[in-house]
Formats: C-alpha cells, structure tokens, sequence
C-alpha cells in the first residue's frame, strides 16, 4: 500500500489557511501579492491533451442552473473565476492580486488584475466586479456565497478605479472574506439585460472568464466538453479539451481507456497496486453521510434521550466494514471530520451499546420512516441502520426515492428521518452554524438545510459568536466549545467520513492537485492548469 499516497499534509495547510484569513481579517494587513501570475511554458505536443472523466447531468453550468451538489458547482467554477481560489495551501489570489481588510474588520478593498478577458473577448474591470455582488445580491445563485441566515450583510460597494473595488460590510464577520473570494464574477455587458437568470439558458449564459469555456453539453446523456480558454488570464490551460462522458461501469470504462481517473473500492485496490502504470491517492475525509432527525414531523426526537440511544444503537464501524469497505472513518458527534483542523478530539462519542440505547428509550417501542437515496450504499446503510434499530426496540421503515426526491425532500422538511450524503466537511467551521443554529433560514442547499424544529439557545449564542469573533485562536475555543455543546446534544448523528482511493494513470496525466478544504482531486480546476510554485 506505500503507492498509496495523500497529495498534501492536510491538517498543516488547513491550519495555515485559517490563520491566513485570521491574521488578515484581525490585522488588516493587505492580502499576498507575493503569488504572482507567472506560468511555466505549457509543453509542446502535436496533438491536443484530452482528458475524459465520469459524466452525468448535473443542469447547465451557470451560477444558476446547475444542480446543487459538488458536482455541478465546480464544473460552473471551470467557466467562472471568483476574487479569491482554493489550492492546496490555502485560499490564493486569483483575479484579486491582493487586498486589504480594515482594523474594525469591515471594510474590504479588492486590487485586481489587469489584462484579464472574458470569453467573448471584452475586458474585466471593477464595473463588473461591483455589478457581480449586486446582482447576485439580488437574484441569489444556487450556492449563495453572500447571504448570512438569508440576509446580505453589504452595505456599500464603492468603485475606487477601473481595478479597485471597496466593499463596506454591516458587521464584522470571521468568514465574509471568505464568502466574497468565492463569488463567481460574471459579465456586466450579458448579464445586466437578464430578468430572470434561472431562465437564462442560451450560450451567452456561460460566458465567464475562466479558463474553460463550454463547447457542448447534453442533458440526456449526461455529457459535457469544455476546451480551453487561449486568452486565459492567468496559470494556461495544460488540458486542452476537458470532458465528462456516460458510463455504465467506471472502473470498466477506466481500464478500456474511456476515462482516465475513476474511483476504486478498496477490494480493488490489488489490481493496481505494485503496477508502475497506475498511480493510487486517497481523498481526505472531507465527504460523507449523516442521519437527520425532523423535530417537526416527529416531537419525540426533542427528547435528547431518543437522541443518544439512536446514536449508540448505529454501529458506525459494522457501516465502515460493509459499505464502505474500510476506506471512512467514523462520525463525530461534533460533526467536524478528524481531517478538519479544528477537529475536537475530546467530545462525547456513543460507542455501540444495544443496552445502553434500551435503557435510553425506556422500553419504549417506536416506528419511523427512514427517506434515504436509492443509490447502493444508502440502501445499505438503511438496512444496516435497520437491523441495529430493531434489536434497541425501534421499528424503521425504508423510503427509498431518487437522490433529487430525497434532496427536495430534505430541503423541504419533508421526512421523519433521512439519510444525507454530501462533500463540504472541511469547510470554514462556520458550517456549524448553517448546520444548527435555529436563527437561520431554511432556504439553501439540501447539503446545508438540517434539523427542523431543534433549537438550543446556548448553540445558537456560540454560533453567533464565532460568527463574529475575528481573533483566530478565540475563535477556535468558541468552536471547540460549540462542538462539546453539539456532540452531548446529538441533534443528528454523522455516520461516518468517506477516504475513497483513486487511480489515475501518471504516464496521460499527473497534474492532479486537492483543494486544501474539498476532497475531490477533479473538482479543483488548479488541476487542468500549468503548476505556479505560490500555489
């Protein structure tokens, strides 16, 4: 297994990315202009390099229209750039060159970059940047970067020169440096006609400034080829024809040379492992799945006590052996995977312990309906979750419906338990309060929206803190405390942490790099570019 390698330290470089935005945001100090735009030469070849990856819809890929997963976010970031970008390091300048935060922490100025041209030839400027944060101020994107519980904290955005833009924020605010790096900039010359952007399907939708542009897409197959933007601004393009296609069977399609990165299982792994043609990388635990409990629907889960016997009648390690054949690690209580630097070691954990959840739930005898994905490891777990339950005195019965089904259903409240599987465990840990503060709004990603009808004053005074706290180690013992709080009050279980492996062949393509927070090597688009030592 020594092939078998992680891209990156991933607890030192998360470490080092917070204490970057810490330092910047409590200080005020200007951002990093020592990363500069220069590029290695993009080696010759006589034919274009294609690179061929596991497709399916994912909807268009405007900052609109794409669907709310990882999936369809990052292939719309591919088109559109944003202020700031995620490497392996750390957030990085990209069409900001740097910038400066105030000592109060709330006023931010953006330095451009000049020279930086959209796809249909036109000039960024500052015009554009400010008409960007307004009119998705206004008309909120799929994941939207600006809002706080639904609100906009933006009081002014003021254009200081065609390069510089100043934005003055209510509050002060330990992530909205981040949320303003992730904002995609689009074009003020296509956009500022557009009524209804979620209606706003044709090619001049996917205009941007990235360093792809889309070339074709088909939805009933499930398709997309994306080439190269030539007048790219930045790092060149080392893959010149991006492209997802339908397969049946990824690791078939892999070894036929349909795709050239696939997931492996790890009972897999021996076919590859030892062979010098195949290089192996496991993800870090950034993505996985939850149980999530609807106070609403059923007010017997405001009972803390149902709550922890749940909890230790899931086997979490009999879910890793059987569905995850070995390649996760188990769920903490206080929801932030051990990969995350913020990790709390030291919260409450529920060993399984059929007893213990017995005398829990007080020979009660209870049924409830489990809404899950009708993909093979979610039907998985449910029967495993089922089987556990039972022997506690719990009777469950399985929805099983199609992953948009459950997502709208989750969105929308609309189940007693759920299942959920998604990516974003090494965000910002401001996720805590998206996740369970009562104060939000349940109008977001199906990723985000949890817990209907759970509210816990003392979480939703720590979330709002941390919220605001600029001091970066502060803010950490207000996490560390937050995840203590959140762990002894169990309002969801995390079940258990993905480390998928992946194999790719270095002798077509070894550019692959990680985001320091993300845990999927396809969905940087640092990995299609030439390498820039700063990043």
């Amino acid at each position: 297994m020594d092939q078998i390698v992680f891209k990156f330290k991933i607890t030192v470089l998360i470490a080092n990315a917070f204490l970057v935005l810490a330092v910047f945001s409590h200080v005020g100090l200007a951002g990093d202009s020592s990363v500069k735009t220069e590029t290695e030469s993009r080696p010759a070849r006589a034919n274009p390099l294609i690179i061929s990856l596991e497709g399916g819809d994912i909807g268009y890929p405007t900052p609109y229209n794409h669907y709310p997963r990882g999936p369809g976010l990052y292939k719309m970031c591919l088109i559109f750039d944003s202020l700031l970008e995620r490497s392996e390091k750390g957030h990085v300048p990209w069409l900001a060159e740097k910038w400066k935060i105030s000592g109060d922490g709330k006023t931010f100025t953006f330095k451009l970059r000049k020279n930086v041209k959209w796809h249909d030839g036109n000039m960024l400027t500052s015009d554009d940047v400010k008409f960007s944060f307004q009119y998705l101020e206004k008309n909120p994107p799929v994941f939207d970067d600006l809002s706080i519980d639904g609100k906009s904290i933006i009081e002014k955005i003021d254009i200081i020169d065609t390069h510089t833009i100043r934005i003055r924020i209510s509050r002060p605010s330990a992530t909205f440096l981040n949320k303003a790096g992730r904002t995609r900039i689009i074009p003020k010359h296509i956009w500022e006609k557009v009524e209804d952007p979620k209606k706003f399907n044709d090619p001049r939708a996917v205009i941007g400034c990235g360093p792809y542009m889309l070339k074709a897409y088909n939805k009933e197959q499930g398709s997309y080829q994306f080439v190269a933007f030539r007048d790219y601004w930045g790092q060149k393009p080392l893959v010149d024809i991006l492209q997802f296609v339908p397969v049946s069977d990824p690791i078939l399609a892999f070894h036929a040379g349909e795709i050239d990165l696939a997931e492996v299982a790890p009972d897999l792994l021996s076919r590859f492992v030892g062979n010098p043609e195949f290089k192996i990388i496991q993800n870090p635990a950034f993505w996985g799945y939850r149980l999530i409990f609807n106070l609403d629907k059923r007010q017997e889960f405001k009972d803390k006590n149902l709550r922890q016997a749940f909890a230790h009648a899931i086997d979490k390690d009999e879910l890793i052996e059987k569905v995850a054949r070995g390649a996760a690690v188990p769920g903490s209580g206080g929801y932030l995977p051990p990969d995350h630097i913020w990790y709390n070691k030291d919260v409450k954990e529920y060993n399984f312990d059929i007893n213990k959840a017995k005398a829990l739930l007080r020979n009660r005898t209870l049924s409830f309906s489990l809404t899950i994905a009708n993909t093979r490891d979610e039907i998985r777990i449910a029967e495993l979750i089922k089987m556990s339950l039972a022997k506690a005195g719990v009777e469950i019965t399985i929805k099983s419906v199609d992953m948009k089904t459950r997502d709208a259903a989750v969105k929308k409240g609309n189940y007693e338990i759920a299942v959920n599987g998604h990516g974003g465990f090494g965000n910002d840990p401001d996720m805590l309060r998206t996740v369970y503060s009562s104060t939000r709004t349940f109008d977001h990603s199906p990723i985000s929206d949890s817990i209907p009808g759970y509210i816990n004053p003392q979480i939703n005074g720590l979330c709002e803190k941390q919220s605001i706290e600029m001091n970066e180690m502060k803010r950490k013992q207000i996490i560390f405390e937050l995840q203590e709080v959140i762990a002894e009050e169990i309002p969801q279980i995390p079940l258990y942490y993905t480390r998928k492996y992946v194999v790719y062949r270095p002798s077509k393509y070894d550019g692959w790099k990680y985001m320091f927070d993300h845990h999927e090597v396809t969905h940087n688009k640092l990995s299609y570019l030439t390498k820039n030592e700063g990043f």
